[in-house]
Parts: structure tokens; C-alpha cells; sequence
């Protein structure tokens, strides 16, 4: 048997994936684009890959969450799309991406193997019924990514002295480059909202332009998202660390 890499749980995710190399450094660098739904942090980063083992074409993964409670739901979603997204990874034959120390992890497992989709994952198990797949789900937590990326982006505008009539008017092209103007262009294409260099900059979940009579209340709720986040976030690492050390 020959293991192109073995990276296990001990160390951070980072640090495997420099040191990576061939096909497991590429499914390395498609799990960057798995998200943790309420976090919209990719796995990588925080650290919920627990092993990437690529075995001649078969790539083996194991995702691991900060709790053994964390929600079915949201396991459910990162399990099926580090699947697709290391299906998707050239070099690679058969993904076997398993979730580990999780209540529902044979459930999951099975489902996403199965690509049975989550309800009938759940059906006929301990777990629970599930009554809907998570389409909607995903939706709510990407437009709440929107929310809280809208956050990101123009706190410094007004810091910096922009004024509201200033933000209410400009256009995505207009704010600076960054990290998280990418990045909410991209949860904009995700709600089906145009992303272009002219489109305005502050929109709402349903893609309508937000005037500026309405923009302090709105950056007021996106404030709100962004700081739910990022609390849920050190949570989450708090307890992964604790859990697995790190």
C-alpha cells in the first residue's frame, strides 16, 4: 500500500497542508472551499480536518467537530460537500470522506456514501426524522453570511470617514479590494445576487439595494451577524482545542 500522506489529528490543519504534497495536497486545498454553515469559515481553517490519507486514487478524510452534539443538520452539509468538492480533485478516484466522534456520524456517513440526501439519511435511524433537506438551511446561514461580510466591508468605510449618504451610493468597484469584499462578492453569486463592479455595495439578503435612510438600522443588524459570529467561532474553537488538543 502505497500513502501519498498521512496527516493526523495531531497539529494544526495549516501546517499538513504545507506540507502536503501530489493529490493530497490538492485535497487539501479543496476542502478550503467546505464551510462550516454558521461560521463561514472554511474546515481548513478551522481545524475540523482530522486526516487527509490519499491511498494510490482513493482519498480518505476525516472531518471531526468541536462537540460530539454539534448539530446533525449542519455535520450533514460539511460532510456532503467535502465529498463532492474531493470527488471533484484531479488524481482522485474514489472519495472516502468519513465525519468521526460524532452521535451521527454512522448516519451521516452512510448517507452521504449513499448520496441519499439528508432526509433519507435520518430515516429509520436513532438519530431522528428529518422532515426537509437543507437547502433553505443553507440559504438562511449564507444570507446571514452576507449579512455579517456586509459588516466587514463598511465598518472600516465609516471608520475611515465615509458618510452615509457616501456608502448608501457606492458601487462593489468602488469599495477597496480585500479579503472580505472578495469574499462577499462571492456569497452574493451564491443568493443570486449580481457581484459586479457596478452593482450597488450594500444590498439585502434579497438582493434589493438598501437606501440611506434605511442603511443605519441595516448596518446595525449586519454589526449583530458579524458579532455572533465571530463569538460562536472562538467557542468553537475553544472547545475543538479541548477536545483534541491544539
Amino acid at each position: 500500500m502505497t500513502v501519498l500522506s498521512d496527516t493526523r489529528i495531531a497539529g494544526s490543519n495549516e501546517a499538513a497542508a504545507a506540507a502536503a504534497t501530489g493529490t493530497a495536497a490538492r485535497v487539501w486545498e479543496a476542502l478550503r472551499a467546505v464551510r462550516d454553515p454558521e461560521l463561514d469559515t472554511d474546515v481548513v481553517s478551522l481545524d475540523f480536518v482530522g486526516s487527509v490519507d490519499v491511498d494510490g486514487g482513493v482519498a480518505h478524510v476525516q472531518l471531526r467537530l468541536p462537540t460530539y452534539f454539534c448539530a446533525p443538520n449542519f455535520a450533514f452539509l460539511m460532510v456532503a460537500d467535502a465529498h463532492d468538492a474531493v470527488a471533484a480533485v484531479p488524481g482522485v478516484d474514489r472519495p472516502d470522506v468519513v465525519l468521526i466522534d460524532h452521535f451521527a456520524s454512522d448516519a451521516i456517513n452512510a448517507g452521504v456514501a449513499a448520496r441519499a440526501g439528508f432526509v433519507g439519511s435520518m430515516a429509520g435511524t436513532e438519530v431522528g426524522e428529518a422532515v426537509d433537506e437543507l437547502d433553505d438551511l443553507r440559504r438562511t446561514f449564507t444570507e446571514r453570511a452576507l449579512m455579517a461580510g456586509t459588516d466587514l466591508v463598511v465598518r472600516p468605510l465609516m471608520r475611515g470617514g465615509a458618510t452615509p449618504e457616501q456608502v448608501a451610493a457606492m458601487t462593489l468597484g468602488e469599495a477597496p479590494a480585500s479579503d472580505d469584499l472578495r469574499r462577499l462578492r462571492a456569497r452574493r453569486r451564491e443568493l443570486g445576487i449580481p457581484s459586479e463592479d457596478g452593482d450597488p455595495l450594500v444590498v439585502d439578503p434579497s438582493g434589493r439595494t438598501v437606501g440611506v435612510e434605511a442603511l443605519p438600522l441595516h448596518l446595525r443588524k449586519a454589526r449583530s451577524f458579524q458579532v455572533g459570529v465571530d463569538a460562536n467561532t472562538s467557542i468553537c474553537r475553544g472547545q475543538l482545542a479541548a477536545r483534541y488538543g491544539g
